[in-house]
């Protein structure tokens, strides 16, 4: 009777261990579990101090404004590229930021702007060139976009209004400081330059 009781006590305090220490697993892990997503969650955030009051700021994804950067980069690589004073080395140098942000076929319309004179004669003649975006279409599945664009062309004798319409497709590649958008425009192709009325 005695052994018996023993016995049982014995089974009941393995028992009580056992269960005590399957509960402190299951607690610890659920903990370290928690605080991993906790840690986590508060990485994605961004705290902004006004004085002493913090003020909780949301990280925003490439993917959430994918649409408003590629317009920003296509808007940013004509204005390089197109808004040309009679300086050559300024020319050499906004054009160059353009390179940084398309492929070879920009470079390639580059260049052949280049022999035909064009860059020359803008220097020769103290010509201006500004360009006016007036809207950009931009397929968020395709990556691709058309921009529409005014382009004036001040001499001293007269003024020019161009119209001028290019198309191509944008492309992800790692941020840089000569690219902060973080796009490429490729296959980019000039549809329509011509002479506009007032």
């Amino acid at each position: 009777m005695l052994i018996q009781s023993l016995e049982q006590k014995t089974r009941l305090a393995l028992m009580t261990v056992l269960v005590t220490v399957i509960g402190c697993v299951v607690i610890c892990g659920f903990t370290v579990i928690k605080c991993m997503s906790l840690v986590e969650s508060e990485r994605s955030q961004i705290y902004i101090l006004d004085g002493d009051i913090p003020f909780l700021a949301e990280r925003a994804q490439l993917e959430e404004n994918f649409v408003m950067e590629a317009k920003a980069h296509v808007q940013l690589f004509h204005h390089y590229f197109f808004n040309l004073p009679p300086d050559d080395a300024y020319i050499k140098w906004t054009v160059g930021k353009a390179m940084y942000m398309a492929d070879g076929s920009a470079l390639k319309q580059h260049q052949a702007l280049n022999e035909k004179g064009f860059y020359s004669d803008i220097v020769s003649s103290s010509a201006v060139c500004m360009i006016k975006c007036d809207s950009i279409n931009f397929d968020e599945h395709e990556k691709t976009f058309t921009y529409y664009g005014t382009q004036l062309i001040k001499r001293r004798t007269r003024e020019q209004l161009r119209s001028l319409i290019t198309t191509g497709k944008i492309e992800t590649v790692p941020r840089t400081q000569n690219n902060p958008h973080g796009l490429m425009i490729t296959n980019w192709k000039t549809l329509e330059n011509k002479d506009r009325q007032y």
